[in-house]
């Protein structure tokens, strides 16, 4: 099978080259027959599977925001692993991990106190991407993150895309309670900045695709098979308890 492009990311020629100098990650791809193309979204997918680098740069460890007040956080602050996912509701193989990877590392790592998850939007997919990470966010607010991302990413969501009516109704299904609230939070400036921020972060660090992850500064492109993850996260904690 040709190996799929890649949709560009970066917003200026300047950010990439110095994306480029920094030279924080080196997201790995394996061979180009072992990817697949996510056609539903209309653009190619992330591939499906890539190699973490052998180092944990210290710049990208630092990103691990900890932030008590995160409401697009789940797990302990303190926790001694944190995986920061980079993710689009539209991405296909985002949503193979929301279904069939997260929950198994919440119910093994972050209901332990062993492991957090930090959500990081970063929307490639156009209008509707950019419009559903805003809701999420605005679903964050009155604490309807982790059902709202349920919501978004169950079987056939994607498909009935995320125009305004149906964000609204995702809001419904997730259980917000102040529907009129989440309108207005969702196209507010607060919102745009939070996306903005999280944008940034991916494009200073040379995210190219989703979904992309950091376990305790050490990327991972791709939903990758479950044991890649508890692979990590053991390496990281270990680590970690040993001051490194």
């Amino acid at each position: 099978m040709p190996s799929p492009s890649r949709k560009p990311l970066f917003a200026a020629a300047g950010v990439a080259v110095a994306a480029i100098t920094l030279g924080l990650v080196s997201w790995q791809a394996t061979a180009p027959e072992e990817r697949s193309r996510d056609t539903s979204a209309g653009s190619p997918a992330a591939s499906a599977h890539a190699a973490p680098r052998s180092e944990a740069a210290p710049e990208l460890l630092a990103l691990a925001r900890r932030d008590g007040a995160d409401k697009l956080a789940t797990g302990r602050a303190d926790a001694p692993v944190v995986l920061i996912e980079y993710s689009d509701f539209r991405c296909g193989y985002c949503g193979k991990f929301a279904r069939d990877t997260e929950p198994e590392l919440v119910k093994k790592y972050v209901e332990d106190g062993t492991l957090r998850i930090e959500w990081r939007n970063f929307p490639i997919f156009g209008a509707e991407s950019e419009a559903a990470a805003k809701a999420a966010w605005a679903a964050g607010q009155q604490d309807r993150f982790a059902a709202f991302h349920a919501a978004a990413y169950a079987d056939g969501a994607k498909e009935a895309g995320f125009a305004g009516a149906r964000l609204v109704e995702l809001a419904r299904q997730a259980g917000v309670p102040d529907l009129e609230r989440f309108k207005k939070d969702m196209a507010g400036e607060e919102a745009a900045a939070a996306l903005k921020k999280d944008q940034d972060e991916g494009y200073r660090i040379g995210v190219t695709s989703t979904p992309s992850f950091l376990v305790n500064g050490r990327p991972i492109a791709g939903a990758q098979p479950l044991d890649a993850f508890t692979a990590a996260i053991a390496r990281a904690k270990t680590e970690a308890a040993a001051g490194r």
